[in-house]
């Protein structure tokens, strides 16, 4: 789809759909099929897909830009110098449990691109994995920081994320239900997730960008692309920083309501 097919509200409504459902536990992919299902829009095409997500990687790159250098320099000494630390630790689990997302992705995106749009299927896993974010909310024991952090619960968010292929599921709310049926705090449990989402933003991003380069771009409106990126950005920067202050306070409740009352929406609505 060519950007000029968008107009205005359409450009800001998705940047701001994307921005704020993007590292919130309900779905930013799942949300942004559903204006092109329920208000007949042409969808907004791989370039605005670019644009979006780059945005909320210069969102959460902006915000934990202090946890990264620290990350950043704990990881080089940990390979060149052999010093061995908590921050380095948390690295290389960061950086293990990105591959099983990727090896997903490269896998099964073409599946989850030809089935995956289905309201119906979109409704029942908001609705399923919404009450199995209020489950692991409930039952972990919300004990362990990142610190606390071993291998077994890493590997286990890893593996988690493949769920998230599936329109509907949420990237972020599936790693922070991971991460608190492996009993780490609420706080932990989201702080990981977003870091994590670093990486995956990014590679996701970079393949976008290759097919966008692949199919040419002569025709793409930058001043558009910027000002969705700009949108984006600032949405998800917002959502990020009020998430992590209110999450300990709130819990997840009133988002494990917001995907039940939207799954039942859906379902309804394609029936």
């Amino acid at each position: 789809m060519e950007l000029q097919e968008l107009d205005f509200f359409q450009v800001t409504f998705l940047a701001v759909l994307q921005g704020a459902t993007e590292f919130l536990p309900i779905s930013s992919s799942g949300h942004l099929i559903l204006p092109s299902l329920l208000f007949a829009w042409n969808d907004q095409g791989l370039t605005f897909d670019v644009a979006v997500h780059v945005g909320t990687l210069f969102a959460v790159l902006l915000y934990f830009r202090v946890d990264l250098q620290r990350l950043i320099i704990a990881l080089t000494l940990s390979v060149f110098q052999r010093e061995h630390s908590t921050d380095s630790k948390l690295a290389w689990m960061l950086l293990a449990a990105t591959i099983p997302a990727g090896l997903g992705g490269l896998l099964f995106a073409s599946q989850v691109e030809q089935y995956g749009r289905s309201l119906v299927l979109i409704g029942g896993t908001s609705i399923g994995f919404g009450l199995l974010l209020f489950v692991s909310d409930r039952l972990g024991s919300k004990q362990r920081s990142l610190a606390q952090m071993n291998w077994k619960t890493a590997l286990l968010i890893a593996l988690s994320q493949v769920f998230a292929l599936i329109p509907g599921t949420s990237r972020s709310g599936v790693t922070m239900t991971a991460a608190l049926f492996c009993n780490l705090d609420r706080a932990a449990a989201a702080r990981f997730s977003f870091l994590l989402a670093i990486p995956i933003i990014a590679a996701s991003g970079l393949l976008r960008g290759i097919e966008l380069l692949q199919l040419g771009t002569e025709s793409v409106e930058w001043l558009v692309l910027l000002y969705a990126i700009f949108i984006s950005a600032v949405v998800a920067y917002f959502c990020i920083h009020y998430f992590l202050q209110l999450i300990e306070r709130i819990g997840f409740l009133p988002f494990v309501i917001y995907r039940v009352l939207l799954g039942i929406g859906l379902i309804l609505l394609a029936l």
